[in-house]
């Protein structure tokens, strides 16, 4: 009589266990599914102590044995519960009319190549070449203005990345905002955008045209930190682009 009271107990135990480990469960607040290896993760696929998370995989949650789920801390930088993209994961938005006309205005058009003042071969609108004569363009010189526009869009294509990729999604930005900081990038360069103060105030979620009109006129000297007449002319027209009202909207972009 005990020894069959102890197997119905031992049967029933064995039937909680495995429905507990096939049951739902959590990892710091994140549900998931337990598995036969009694931890618990975000997929159901038993963590290991030298298993890298999946792409896209949150690493801090990884270590927390959620190899393919991201808290709910991170999800505005990752998938999102509706599947709805991350604005930084969608391509950057075109520049407007009015900031490539802007722009066009500043660099004005080079058929042929020349020095610009830092003594680096340019051609087009603005465009640094890698080569003396810009030679690797594979193009006849005098270049067309067609050409020097396609040019230009290829090249305003590396600062409009720049500028949506290292922006958070609360910086809110209209058309001629966003072309503004585009012409500012294709300027000074995607380094000086990375690290400048102007793109950490607008991170911080303040006020993008105080943000503009303070920071903006700070990049007006050339490599040697003399102030250039040009430069101050152009940064003063961004910050006027900037500051010039639009229902368009541009950043963050959802794709």
């Amino acid at each position: 009589m005990l020894s069959s009271l102890l197997i119905t107990l031992f049967a029933l135990s064995s039937t909680a266990v495995q429905g507990a480990l096939n049951g739902t469960c959590s990892v710091n607040g994140t549900p998931g599914v337990c598995v036969k290896t009694a931890a618990c993760s975000a997929d159901g696929v038993p963590p290991t102590s030298n298993a890298a998370p999946r792409s896209g995989a949150n690493p801090a949650a990884a270590a927390n044995g959620a190899t393919g789920v991201h808290p709910a801390s991170s999800q505005k930088d990752s998938d999102s519960s509706d599947n709805t993209p991350s604005p930084r994961a969608c391509p950057a938005p075109p520049a407007n009319k009015a900031s490539i006309d802007f722009i066009k205005g500043f660099e004005k058009f080079a058929d042929s190549p020349y020095f610009d003042t830092g003594h680096k071969p340019t051609v087009g609108y603005g465009h640094l070449c890698t080569r003396d004569g810009c030679t690797e363009l594979g193009i006849k010189f005098p270049m067309t203005v067609k050409q020097g526009e396609d040019l230009l869009q290829k090249d305003l294509g590396v600062s409009r990345g720049c500028i949506t990729t290292d922006t958070t999604d609360r910086v809110r930005l209209n058309a001629n905002q966003y072309g503004a900081l585009v012409s500012w990038g294709f300027n000074v360069g995607c380094g000086n955008v990375k690290k400048s103060t102007l793109l950490a105030r607008l991170n911080k979620g303040e006020d993008p045209n105080k943000v503009a009109a303070s920071e903006l006129p700070k990049f007006n000297r050339d490599s040697t930190g003399a102030v250039v007449a040009g430069l101050t002319r152009r940064r003063a027209g961004e910050v006027k682009l900037f500051q010039t009202p639009s229902n368009d909207g541009a950043l963050p972009v959802m794709c």
